[in-house]
Protein backbone atom coordinates (compact mmCIF):
# COMPACT_ATOMS: atom_id res chain seq x y z
CA UNK A 1 0.00 0.00 0.00
CA UNK A 2 1.08 3.63 -0.47
CA UNK A 3 2.28 5.63 2.51
CA UNK A 4 -0.31 7.47 4.59
CA UNK A 5 -0.42 9.92 7.50
CA UNK A 6 -1.63 8.41 10.77
CA UNK A 7 -2.35 10.34 13.94
CA UNK A 8 -2.25 7.94 16.89
CA UNK A 9 -4.16 9.27 19.88
CA UNK A 10 -3.48 7.79 23.33
CA UNK A 11 -4.45 9.51 26.56
CA UNK A 12 -1.69 8.11 28.75
CA UNK A 13 2.01 7.22 28.74
CA UNK A 14 4.23 5.07 26.50
CA UNK A 15 5.52 2.52 29.01
CA UNK A 16 4.44 0.23 31.80
CA UNK A 17 0.98 -1.03 30.84
CA UNK A 18 -0.52 -2.92 27.93
CA UNK A 19 -2.17 -0.08 26.01
CA UNK A 20 0.94 2.10 26.48
CA UNK A 21 3.18 -0.60 24.99
CA UNK A 22 0.62 -1.19 22.24
CA UNK A 23 0.70 2.48 21.25
CA UNK A 24 4.46 2.80 21.00
CA UNK A 25 4.80 -0.52 19.16
CA UNK A 26 2.32 0.51 16.47
CA UNK A 27 3.98 3.90 16.09
CA UNK A 28 7.32 2.16 15.65
CA UNK A 29 6.08 -0.39 13.13
CA UNK A 30 4.01 2.04 11.05
CA UNK A 31 6.84 4.58 10.87
CA UNK A 32 9.30 1.83 9.92
CA UNK A 33 6.98 1.00 7.03
CA UNK A 34 7.35 4.55 5.74
CA UNK A 35 4.11 6.06 7.04
CA UNK A 36 3.99 9.58 8.50
CA UNK A 37 3.07 8.96 12.14
CA UNK A 38 2.27 11.42 14.93
CA UNK A 39 1.54 10.19 18.47
CA UNK A 40 -0.53 12.38 20.81
CA UNK A 41 -0.18 11.22 24.41
CA UNK A 42 0.74 12.41 27.92
CA UNK A 43 4.22 10.85 27.98
CA UNK A 44 6.64 13.36 29.57
CA UNK A 45 9.78 11.57 28.32
CA UNK A 46 9.15 10.20 24.81
CA UNK A 47 12.89 10.09 24.18
CA UNK A 48 13.04 7.06 26.50
CA UNK A 49 10.81 4.97 24.22
CA UNK A 50 11.36 3.49 20.77
CA UNK A 51 8.63 4.85 18.50
CA UNK A 52 10.67 4.63 15.32
CA UNK A 53 10.57 7.90 13.39
CA UNK A 54 7.14 8.88 14.75
CA UNK A 55 6.80 12.36 16.24
CA UNK A 56 5.35 12.58 19.77
CA UNK A 57 3.28 15.56 20.95
CA UNK A 58 1.71 16.17 24.36
CA UNK A 59 -1.74 17.83 24.38
CA UNK A 60 -2.47 20.33 27.16
CA UNK A 61 -5.32 18.70 29.10
CA UNK A 62 -5.45 21.21 31.93
CA UNK A 63 -3.98 18.92 34.56
CA UNK A 64 -6.84 16.38 34.68
CA UNK A 65 -6.24 12.72 33.82
CA UNK A 66 -9.34 10.46 33.70
CA UNK A 67 -8.21 6.86 34.22
CA UNK A 68 -9.65 3.36 34.71
CA UNK A 69 -7.43 2.43 37.68
CA UNK A 70 -6.20 5.10 40.07
CA UNK A 71 -2.40 5.39 39.92
CA UNK A 72 -0.13 8.29 40.69
CA UNK A 73 0.78 10.47 37.70
CA UNK A 74 3.08 13.33 38.60
CA UNK A 75 1.58 16.72 37.76
CA UNK A 76 -1.99 15.51 37.24
CA UNK A 77 -5.23 15.34 39.16
CA UNK A 78 -6.13 11.68 38.61
CA UNK A 79 -9.80 10.68 38.71
CA UNK A 80 -11.63 7.56 37.57
CA UNK A 81 -13.59 8.18 34.40
CA UNK A 82 -16.84 7.36 36.19
CA UNK A 83 -16.02 9.85 38.95
CA UNK A 84 -15.53 12.77 36.57
CA UNK A 85 -18.43 15.08 35.78
CA UNK A 86 -19.64 15.09 32.19
CA UNK A 87 -18.48 18.70 31.91
CA UNK A 88 -14.96 17.63 32.94
CA UNK A 89 -14.97 14.78 30.42
CA UNK A 90 -16.33 16.95 27.62
CA UNK A 91 -13.64 19.58 28.26
CA UNK A 92 -10.94 16.90 28.31
CA UNK A 93 -12.22 15.39 25.06
CA UNK A 94 -12.25 18.79 23.36
CA UNK A 95 -8.70 19.59 24.54
CA UNK A 96 -7.45 16.38 22.92
CA UNK A 97 -9.57 16.83 19.79
CA UNK A 98 -8.16 20.34 19.35
CA UNK A 99 -4.64 18.89 19.49
CA UNK A 100 -5.59 16.40 16.76
CA UNK A 101 -7.01 19.15 14.54
CA UNK A 102 -3.61 20.87 14.63
CA UNK A 103 -2.15 17.75 12.99
CA UNK A 104 -4.72 17.47 10.20
CA UNK A 105 -5.04 16.62 7.40
CA UNK A 106 -4.42 12.96 8.11
CA UNK A 107 -5.62 9.80 6.41
CA UNK A 108 -6.84 8.36 9.69
CA UNK A 109 -6.82 9.09 13.42
CA UNK A 110 -6.24 5.87 15.37
CA UNK A 111 -7.74 6.24 18.88
CA UNK A 112 -7.09 3.98 21.84
CA UNK A 113 -9.92 3.03 24.24
CA UNK A 114 -13.66 3.23 23.54
CA UNK A 115 -13.79 5.96 26.19
CA UNK A 116 -12.37 8.41 25.90
CA UNK A 117 -10.70 7.65 22.57
CA UNK A 118 -13.95 7.23 20.65
CA UNK A 119 -15.34 10.66 21.62
CA UNK A 120 -11.94 12.27 20.98
CA UNK A 121 -11.86 10.82 17.47
CA UNK A 122 -15.44 11.90 16.78
CA UNK A 123 -14.80 15.43 18.06
CA UNK A 124 -11.70 15.83 15.90
CA UNK A 125 -13.80 15.93 12.73
CA UNK A 126 -11.37 13.56 11.02
CA UNK A 127 -11.78 10.00 9.80
CA UNK A 128 -11.08 7.82 12.83
CA UNK A 129 -10.77 4.24 14.05
CA UNK A 130 -11.01 3.00 17.64
CA UNK A 131 -9.10 0.23 19.43
CA UNK A 132 -11.01 -1.26 22.39
CA UNK A 133 -8.49 -2.40 24.99
CA UNK A 134 -10.87 -3.84 27.57
CA UNK A 135 -9.80 -1.94 30.69
CA UNK A 136 -12.16 0.91 29.91
CA UNK A 137 -15.02 -1.50 29.27
CA UNK A 138 -14.59 -3.56 32.44
CA UNK A 139 -13.32 -1.02 34.95
CA UNK A 140 -15.31 2.09 34.01
CA UNK A 141 -18.11 1.41 31.51
CA UNK A 142 -19.70 -1.89 32.52
CA UNK A 143 -22.78 -1.31 34.69
CA UNK A 144 -22.91 2.41 33.81
CA UNK A 145 -25.44 2.72 30.96
CA UNK A 146 -24.74 6.38 30.30
CA UNK A 147 -21.08 5.60 29.56
CA UNK A 148 -22.08 2.62 27.43
CA UNK A 149 -24.37 4.82 25.33
CA UNK A 150 -21.65 7.43 24.93
CA UNK A 151 -19.29 4.71 23.77
CA UNK A 152 -21.87 3.31 21.34
CA UNK A 153 -22.46 6.70 19.75
CA UNK A 154 -18.73 7.28 19.32
CA UNK A 155 -18.13 3.83 17.81
CA UNK A 156 -21.01 4.34 15.36
CA UNK A 157 -19.02 7.06 13.61
CA UNK A 158 -15.74 5.12 13.42
CA UNK A 159 -14.48 3.75 10.12
CA UNK A 160 -13.36 0.63 12.00
CA UNK A 161 -13.45 -0.73 15.54
CA UNK A 162 -10.64 -3.09 16.53
CA UNK A 163 -10.73 -5.71 19.28
CA UNK A 164 -7.88 -7.93 20.40
CA UNK A 165 -9.92 -11.06 20.96
CA UNK A 166 -13.34 -12.63 20.53
CA UNK A 167 -13.85 -12.05 24.25
CA UNK A 168 -13.50 -8.28 23.86
CA UNK A 169 -15.79 -8.34 20.83
CA UNK A 170 -18.47 -9.80 23.09
CA UNK A 171 -17.74 -7.31 25.87
CA UNK A 172 -18.13 -4.39 23.47
CA UNK A 173 -21.55 -5.75 22.51
CA UNK A 174 -22.54 -6.27 26.15
CA UNK A 175 -21.47 -2.80 27.27
CA UNK A 176 -22.19 -0.65 24.21
CA UNK A 177 -24.77 -2.63 22.26
CA UNK A 178 -24.44 -3.77 18.65
CA UNK A 179 -21.51 -2.19 16.83
CA UNK A 180 -20.75 -2.35 13.10
CA UNK A 181 -17.37 -2.67 11.38
CA UNK A 182 -15.66 -4.62 14.17
CA UNK A 183 -12.37 -6.34 13.28
CA UNK A 184 -10.48 -8.80 15.49
CA UNK A 185 -6.71 -8.23 15.46
CA UNK A 186 -4.76 -9.59 18.46
CA UNK A 187 -2.05 -7.38 19.98
CA UNK A 188 1.52 -8.20 19.15
CA UNK A 189 4.97 -8.80 20.53
CA UNK A 190 8.38 -7.70 19.29
CA UNK A 191 9.76 -11.13 18.46
CA UNK A 192 13.21 -9.71 17.71
CA UNK A 193 13.55 -8.10 21.16
CA UNK A 194 11.85 -10.95 23.06
CA UNK A 195 13.79 -14.07 22.17
CA UNK A 196 15.57 -16.96 23.91
CA UNK A 197 19.09 -16.20 25.14
CA UNK A 198 21.87 -18.23 26.76
CA UNK A 199 21.51 -18.04 30.54
CA UNK A 200 24.87 -16.46 31.32
CA UNK A 201 24.42 -13.75 28.67
CA UNK A 202 20.86 -13.00 29.79
CA UNK A 203 21.89 -12.70 33.45
CA UNK A 204 24.81 -10.40 32.65
CA UNK A 205 22.61 -8.20 30.46
CA UNK A 206 19.86 -8.02 33.11
CA UNK A 207 22.31 -6.91 35.78
CA UNK A 208 23.83 -4.33 33.42
CA UNK A 209 20.39 -2.86 32.71
CA UNK A 210 19.58 -2.75 36.43
CA UNK A 211 22.82 -0.84 37.10
CA UNK A 212 21.62 1.79 34.61
CA UNK A 213 18.37 2.41 36.54
CA UNK A 214 17.68 5.91 37.86
CA UNK A 215 18.17 6.50 41.60
CA UNK A 216 15.15 5.62 43.74
CA UNK A 217 16.08 6.21 47.40
CA UNK A 218 13.78 4.34 49.73
CA UNK A 219 11.80 3.15 46.68
CA UNK A 220 9.87 6.41 46.98
CA UNK A 221 8.84 6.39 43.32
CA UNK A 222 6.70 3.31 42.68
CA UNK A 223 7.11 3.71 38.92
CA UNK A 224 10.91 3.29 39.12
CA UNK A 225 12.69 -0.03 39.71
CA UNK A 226 13.60 -0.75 43.32
CA UNK A 227 16.87 0.67 44.60
CA UNK A 228 19.73 -1.82 44.51
CA UNK A 229 18.06 -4.22 42.05
CA UNK A 230 21.34 -5.01 40.29
CA UNK A 231 22.93 -6.55 43.37
CA UNK A 232 19.67 -8.11 44.55
CA UNK A 233 19.04 -9.80 41.20
CA UNK A 234 22.65 -10.93 40.87
CA UNK A 235 22.53 -12.61 44.29
CA UNK A 236 19.03 -14.04 43.87
CA UNK A 237 19.66 -15.55 40.42
CA UNK A 238 23.30 -16.54 40.87
CA UNK A 239 22.68 -20.19 41.60
CA UNK A 240 20.95 -22.68 39.37
CA UNK A 241 17.45 -23.97 39.98
CA UNK A 242 14.01 -23.21 38.56
CA UNK A 243 12.78 -19.63 38.31
CA UNK A 244 9.15 -18.49 38.04
CA UNK A 245 8.30 -14.93 36.96
CA UNK A 246 5.23 -12.72 37.21
CA UNK A 247 5.22 -9.26 35.65
CA UNK A 248 2.33 -6.82 35.56
CA UNK A 249 0.31 -4.61 37.86
CA UNK A 250 0.28 -5.47 41.57
CA UNK A 251 -3.46 -5.13 42.08
CA UNK A 252 -5.91 -7.72 43.39
CA UNK A 253 -7.52 -8.40 40.00
CA UNK A 254 -4.24 -9.62 38.55
CA UNK A 255 -4.36 -12.67 40.86
CA UNK A 256 -0.77 -12.50 42.08
CA UNK A 257 -1.95 -13.74 45.49
CA UNK A 258 -2.92 -17.04 43.82
CA UNK A 259 0.59 -17.48 42.50
CA UNK A 260 2.06 -16.76 45.93
CA UNK A 261 -0.28 -19.33 47.47
CA UNK A 262 0.70 -21.91 44.84
CA UNK A 263 4.41 -21.25 45.40
CA UNK A 264 4.16 -22.65 48.93
CA UNK A 265 3.94 -26.11 47.33
CA UNK A 266 6.51 -25.57 44.57
CA UNK A 267 10.28 -25.95 44.91
CA UNK A 268 11.27 -22.85 42.95
CA UNK A 269 12.19 -19.21 43.41
CA UNK A 270 9.98 -16.44 42.09
CA UNK A 271 10.58 -12.92 40.80
CA UNK A 272 7.56 -10.60 41.10
CA UNK A 273 7.77 -7.53 38.87
CA UNK A 274 5.43 -4.55 38.96
CA UNK A 275 3.88 -1.77 41.00
CA UNK A 276 0.44 -1.15 42.45
CA UNK A 277 -1.60 -0.62 45.58
CA UNK A 278 -1.56 -4.33 46.52
CA UNK A 279 2.21 -4.67 46.81
CA UNK A 280 2.48 -4.48 50.61
CA UNK A 281 -0.18 -7.18 51.06
CA UNK A 282 1.51 -9.40 48.48
CA UNK A 283 4.89 -9.05 50.14
CA UNK A 284 3.30 -10.13 53.42
CA UNK A 285 1.84 -13.23 51.70
CA UNK A 286 4.99 -14.21 49.82
CA UNK A 287 6.88 -17.37 50.82
CA UNK A 288 10.66 -17.48 51.06
CA UNK A 289 12.70 -17.23 47.87
CA UNK A 290 10.43 -14.53 46.44
CA UNK A 291 11.98 -11.30 45.15
CA UNK A 292 9.96 -8.13 44.46
CA UNK A 293 11.71 -5.72 42.08
CA UNK A 294 9.22 -2.92 41.49
CA UNK A 295 8.41 -2.18 37.84
CA UNK A 296 10.90 -3.12 35.14
CA UNK A 297 11.00 -1.87 31.58
CA UNK A 298 11.26 -4.02 28.47
CA UNK A 299 15.03 -3.42 28.47
CA UNK A 300 15.17 -5.49 31.68
CA UNK A 301 12.37 -7.93 30.96
CA UNK A 302 13.70 -9.26 27.66
CA UNK A 303 16.60 -10.67 29.70
CA UNK A 304 14.67 -11.69 32.83
CA UNK A 305 12.14 -13.68 30.78
CA UNK A 306 14.97 -15.50 29.04
CA UNK A 307 15.98 -16.70 32.53
CA UNK A 308 12.46 -17.82 33.53
CA UNK A 309 11.53 -21.48 33.36
CA UNK A 310 7.88 -20.45 33.40
CA UNK A 311 5.91 -17.19 33.48
CA UNK A 312 2.56 -17.15 35.26
CA UNK A 313 -0.38 -14.93 34.27
CA UNK A 314 -2.89 -15.56 37.08
CA UNK A 315 -5.45 -12.76 36.48
CA UNK A 316 -8.85 -13.34 38.07
CA UNK A 317 -10.48 -10.48 36.13
CA UNK A 318 -11.23 -10.55 32.37
CA UNK A 319 -8.28 -9.68 30.16
CA UNK A 320 -8.54 -8.32 26.64
CA UNK A 321 -5.70 -10.50 25.38
CA UNK A 322 -2.66 -11.22 27.53
CA UNK A 323 0.29 -9.30 26.15
CA UNK A 324 2.62 -10.46 28.92
CA UNK A 325 1.95 -14.09 28.05
CA UNK A 326 2.78 -13.48 24.38
CA UNK A 327 6.01 -11.71 25.36
CA UNK A 328 6.99 -14.56 27.67
CA UNK A 329 6.28 -17.07 24.90
CA UNK A 330 8.49 -15.15 22.49
CA UNK A 331 11.31 -15.20 25.04
CA UNK A 332 11.01 -18.98 25.33
CA UNK A 333 9.48 -18.89 28.82
CA UNK A 334 6.36 -21.07 28.57
CA UNK A 335 3.40 -19.15 30.05
CA UNK A 336 0.79 -20.72 32.30
CA UNK A 337 -2.32 -18.54 32.11
CA UNK A 338 -5.65 -18.50 33.92
CA UNK A 339 -8.08 -19.97 31.42
CA UNK A 340 -10.68 -17.26 30.81
CA UNK A 341 -11.44 -14.25 28.59
CA UNK A 342 -8.63 -13.26 26.21
CA UNK A 343 -6.14 -15.39 28.12
CA UNK A 344 -8.01 -18.50 26.96
CA UNK A 345 -7.20 -17.48 23.38
CA UNK A 346 -3.52 -17.26 24.32
CA UNK A 347 -3.80 -20.77 25.78
CA UNK A 348 -5.39 -22.01 22.55
CA UNK A 349 -2.50 -20.58 20.53
CA UNK A 350 0.08 -22.25 22.75
CA UNK A 351 -1.72 -25.58 22.72
CA UNK A 352 -1.70 -25.52 18.94
CA UNK A 353 2.10 -25.60 19.02
CA UNK A 354 2.63 -27.96 22.00
CA UNK A 355 2.90 -31.76 21.82
CA UNK A 356 -0.44 -33.36 22.70
CA UNK A 357 0.72 -34.72 26.06
CA UNK A 358 1.85 -31.26 27.21
CA UNK A 359 -1.05 -29.09 26.06
CA UNK A 360 -2.77 -28.94 29.43
CA UNK A 361 0.28 -27.11 30.82
CA UNK A 362 -0.70 -23.92 28.99
CA UNK A 363 -3.42 -22.96 31.47
CA UNK A 364 -5.14 -23.56 34.79
CA UNK A 365 -8.67 -23.02 36.06
CA UNK A 366 -9.37 -19.41 37.01
CA UNK A 367 -8.82 -18.81 40.74
CA UNK A 368 -7.54 -22.34 41.45
CA UNK A 369 -4.20 -22.01 43.27
CA UNK A 370 -4.09 -25.77 43.85
CA UNK A 371 -4.27 -26.59 40.15
CA UNK A 372 -1.69 -23.89 39.42
CA UNK A 373 0.68 -25.47 41.94
CA UNK A 374 0.16 -28.90 40.36
CA UNK A 375 0.84 -27.56 36.85
CA UNK A 376 3.98 -25.75 38.01
CA UNK A 377 5.28 -28.89 39.74
CA UNK A 378 4.66 -30.97 36.60
CA UNK A 379 6.25 -28.47 34.25
CA UNK A 380 9.37 -28.03 36.37
CA UNK A 381 9.78 -31.82 36.69
CA UNK A 382 9.63 -32.52 32.93
CA UNK A 383 12.60 -34.20 31.25
CA UNK A 384 14.84 -31.93 29.14
CA UNK A 385 13.28 -32.92 25.80
CA UNK A 386 9.79 -32.02 26.97
CA UNK A 387 10.98 -28.75 28.50
CA UNK A 388 12.61 -27.91 25.17
CA UNK A 389 9.41 -28.79 23.30
CA UNK A 390 7.46 -26.32 25.45
CA UNK A 391 10.00 -23.54 24.97
CA UNK A 392 10.17 -24.08 21.21
CA UNK A 393 6.39 -24.33 20.90
CA UNK A 394 5.83 -21.14 22.87
CA UNK A 395 8.33 -19.26 20.73
CA UNK A 396 6.76 -20.61 17.54
CA UNK A 397 3.29 -19.50 18.63
CA UNK A 398 4.54 -15.97 19.29
CA UNK A 399 6.36 -15.65 15.97
CA UNK A 400 3.58 -17.11 13.84
CA UNK A 401 0.58 -15.56 15.59
CA UNK A 402 1.54 -12.40 17.50
CA UNK A 403 4.42 -10.51 15.82
CA UNK A 404 3.99 -6.69 15.78
CA UNK A 405 4.85 -6.29 12.12
CA UNK A 406 1.94 -8.51 11.15
CA UNK A 407 -0.40 -6.78 13.61
CA UNK A 408 0.46 -3.34 12.23
CA UNK A 409 -0.32 -4.44 8.67
CA UNK A 410 -3.59 -6.11 9.67
CA UNK A 411 -4.84 -2.97 11.42
CA UNK A 412 -4.47 -0.92 8.25
CA UNK A 413 -6.08 -3.47 5.92
CA UNK A 414 -9.73 -2.51 6.71
CA UNK A 415 -8.90 1.19 6.46
CA UNK A 416 -7.09 1.42 3.11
Amino acid sequence: MSTVKIVVWHGYLLGGTGSNVYTRALAREWSRSGHDVVVLCQEPHPELHDVGSARVSRPDVGGLLPTFVVDRYEGYEVKLVQDCTRAELDAWVEANAAAIRVELPADVVFCNHVLLGGPVGAASGARYAVKAHGSELEYSMRGRPELGLWGRDALAGASAVFVGSEHIRKVVEEVCGHVERVHEVPPGVDVEAWRPQPRDAALAALIAEARADPPNPGNANERFPDEGNADRLASFLAEGGPTIVYFGKLIHNKGVHLLLEALRDVDARAVIVGFGDYRAELEALAPGRTLFTGPLEHRHLVHLLALADVTVVPSIFPEAFGMVAAEAAAAGSPPIVARHSGLAEIADGLEGEYPAHLRDLASFANGDAGELATKLQRLLALPPDDRRALRDGARRAAVERWSWSGVARRLLDPLF
